[in-house]
């Protein structure tokens, strides 16, 4: 295995990308959510980019416009189609043994995926996505943001906790906080926002390899999962994860999860 530093065309503009050589025929290309460079938080996406190739399976990630080492202006997930599409190009381009490859993203990277349709992929595997519509960024208050679901589920784990109990008999929880957060369980579900509409639209049209990764613990998969089919088979949650997977664990599940999705 090598690592590789290149550029690559999109349109006019030049994009930064990095390729991790592997000699099999099943690629996986890392798509980077929000305004990430390609290497992730804490190199989070060059550490797994490395373990896949170990594997066997070749790697490229890169920065859309705007981040990192390429060129243009930064537009967002919802204009990223065109950087994806130019990614997978030189992907091909430069690893032309491969016959399928598969797209990872996560959060708004899965979304971008998924309103493309998984345009040219052969598989797709979109942790957390996200559905939040512009408007409706985070605000930095805890519960509203959270699923009634998931905050039910929260409490209910609380009770079944000595220690919770008692810190709540010797007045060690804020009352009004706590009766916000019940207030917040018993609303009902939000109504699917006209992004997650638009994903599901988007993904009914691909009719490749799907898997869907939930970690149960972040916010923003708590949200998709309210606004998605509850039957769907597709959908595989890591128990406690949180959004990025940090846990050792939990990577560990991601990765596994990855390889058997590019092993199929």
């Amino acid at each position: 295995m090598s690592r590789l530093q290149f550029q690559f065309g999109c349109g006019s503009l030049k994009l930064g990308g990095t390729l991790d050589t592997a000699p099999g025929i099943t690629g996986l290309l890392l798509v980077s959510g929000g305004n990430e460079i390609r290497s992730g938080a804490f190199s989070g996406q060059s550490q797994l980019a490395t373990r896949i190739a170990q594997s066997g399976f070749p790697v490229l990630r890169f920065d859309r416009r705007g981040i990192g080492d390429s060129e243009g202006e930064n537009r967002g997930f919802r204009s990223s189609a065109g950087d994806i599409r130019a990614a997978l190009e030189a992907f091909r381009a430069m690893a032309p043994q491969m016959e399928h490859i598969f797209a990872f993203g996560n959060c708004d990277a899965a979304s971008a995926l998924m309103l493309a349709g998984g345009e040219g992929f052969g598989g797709l595997i979109l942790s957390n996505p996200w559905t939040i519509e512009e408007s409706g960024e985070p605000s930095g208050s805890d519960e509203p943001q959270q699923a009634p679901k998931a905050i039910r589920a929260r409490y209910a784990e609380r009770l079944k906790n000595p220690r919770e109990i008692a810190r709540l008999l010797r007045g060690g929880v804020d009352l009004g906080k706590l009766m916000r957060g019940l207030k917040s369980s018993l609303r009902p579900a939000p109504a699917p926002s006209n992004l997650a509409l638009e994903m599901r639209n988007g993904l009914d049209q691909f009719d490749g390899k799907v898997k869907i990764l939930l970690a149960t613990r972040d916010r923003t998969a708590q949200l998709f999962e309210s606004a998605w089919d509850k039957g769907d088979e597709q959908v595989v949650r890591c128990e406690g994860a949180g959004h990025a997977y940090v846990d050792p664990t939990h990577r560990d599940w991601l990765e596994a999860q990855i390889l058997d999705a590019l092993r199929s």
